[in-house]
């Protein structure tokens, strides 16, 4: 990308950074690590973990780039003198490690957007779909098709394709995700969920596997430490402020988290027993995502819909994360 290249205005590079920052883990992680750790007070620990861990860091990134003006590794050398720069390329290196582990599963959620549109979900039984979709050689053309397509936003530059995009996905990402949310809310046993998510057991913060949960959570779905928001920083305005921005894509991250866990355990806890909804929150990502929630979206009204706008948003959130790291 040409340095000369900028976001446009501040909100267009709020809206990237929170591309970068909101993704798949946010719809498929945040449920099941908030299920494990006792729901609300995993919810104190995770946003304590925000202001004392993520955003911090995410202050210091932009920092480094919007004075440095260079990369990741060119960075480190301009601001800790050149025998750093490896510490920029050891960031460089985790990055781009993650980036092609991401890309499959963004190829997953593609297919199983399309999968939705055709009402193959709701069709098929979740199992059968799942195996007879990963043993075939469909994940590696989806594979192919997510990093291609990320790589030629990326082609188009900051302004008219990173920006352009993220201006498109984020607004609609949040939108979508609130109207799941909000459908879950008015299933029934829905106020069970609610409970379990936002009345917390303070006696379970004395619990120091709650708080390295939360700070793993935040670490991971934020994105502080990747390298991700000093590279889109060098492409900042002058005037971007650094603190109130990092805030807000931070608590932007929080939100969209916060509405995918109403969606998913509002939706779990009204068809299932507590103890039950819980299992299934905690049988992993793929088992979860791609396995149990299509069983219970079949039994909402609108199924179809439902589970459009679920694949939808998990696409548009693990796409919007790829860009960043391509």
């Amino acid at each position: 990308m040409n340095k000369t290249d900028s976001f446009t205005s501040k909100w267009a590079f709020i809206f990237s950074a929170l591309g970068m920052a909101i993704g798949a883990g946010n719809i498929w992680r945040f449920p099941r690590i908030a299920a494990q750790n006792g729901g609300g007070a995993f919810l104190i620990a995770w946003m304590i973990a925000l202001f004392i861990w993520s955003i911090p860091i995410i202050i210091l990134e932009f920092a480094i780039g919007s004075r440095a003006k260079a990369g990741v590794i060119k960075a480190f050398g301009i601001i800790c003198g050149r025998s750093y720069c490896w510490m920029g390329g050891f960031i460089a290196f985790c990055t781009t490690a993650i980036m092609f582990y991401y890309s499959v599963v963004t190829g997953w959620c593609i297919r199983y957007m399309l999968f939705a549109l055709k009402s193959n979900i709701l069709h098929s039984d979740p199992h059968i779909l799942w195996n007879n979709f990963i043993s075939g050689n469909t994940p590696v053309l989806f594979h192919l098709i997510s990093i291609s397509l990320a790589a030629f936003v990326v082609s188009l530059g900051i302004a008219k394709g990173i920006e352009k995009i993220n201006n498109i996905l984020i607004p609609t990402l949040f939108f979508l995700i609130a109207i799941a949310a909000t459908k879950a809310l008015f299933l029934p046993n829905a106020e069970k969920g609610l409970r379990f998510l936002f009345y917390p057991d303070i006696g379970r913060l004395l619990d120091y596997r709650i708080w390295l949960e939360a700070i793993t959570q935040s670490a991971w779905s934020v994105g502080p430490g990747w390298g991700l928001i000093l590279t889109y920083a060098v492409y900042s305005r002058k005037d971007q402020d650094i603190v109130s921005t990092s805030v807000i894509v931070g608590l932007g991250n929080n939100l969209a988290s916060i509405l995918a866990g109403i969606a998913v355990i509002c939706t779990l806890f009204a068809f299932l027993p507590k103890q039950e909804a819980l299992k299934v929150a905690e049988t992993g990502n793929v088992g979860l995502t791609f396995l149990w929630l299509p069983s219970i979206f079949k039994k909402i009204s609108h199924a179809h819909i439902f589970i459009f706008v679920f694949f939808l948003c998990l696409s548009s959130a693990a796409f919007s994360s790829l860009i960043a790291m391509v």
